[in-house]
């Protein structure tokens, strides 16, 4: 199992987001302040501003979503995929699908501005 945490604005916006269009299902409501959903052994929390997580540093910088690391979620068929969340509206990082030796990629944004990579690899899926 993995867990991240990913600082996100509205609770509520960020699991329609996560369970429409990525597939995770809602495990632990408490919104405002959190969330928490899955996909296979990926456990996301989603820390809204009242939450534990976002509380500011001692110095009084805060947390804050959309930096460039970003959790990776391993799909087949990516240019469909891919068409699919472009009708639905949702925001992509970059234009395009960019492949390497290990396969093709796009970054798409939660919401609040969070990355996601969706992969697929060059060869077989490396889970069902």
């Amino acid at each position: 199992m993995a867990r991240i945490r990913y600082i996100i604005e509205d609770v509520d916006q960020a699991i329609t987001f996560y369970t429409r269009h990525l597939g995770f299902t809602l495990e632990f409501n408490a919104s405002p302040a959190m969330a928490l959903v899955t996909r296979g052994d990926l456990h996301l929390l989603l820390s809204g501003p009242q939450s534990s997580g976002a509380r500011p540093l001692p110095d009084g910088q805060r947390p804050s979503p959309g930096g460039w690391n970003r959790l990776v979620i391993e799909v087949e068929h990516l240019p469909a995929v891919m068409e699919t969340l472009k009708q639905a509206g949702v925001p992509f990082r970059r234009d395009g699908i960019v492949s390497g030796p290990g396969g093709q990629q796009i970054w798409i944004e939660d919401p609040s501005g969070n990355l996601i990579e969706l992969f697929e690899p060059a060869g077989p899926p490396s889970r069902p």
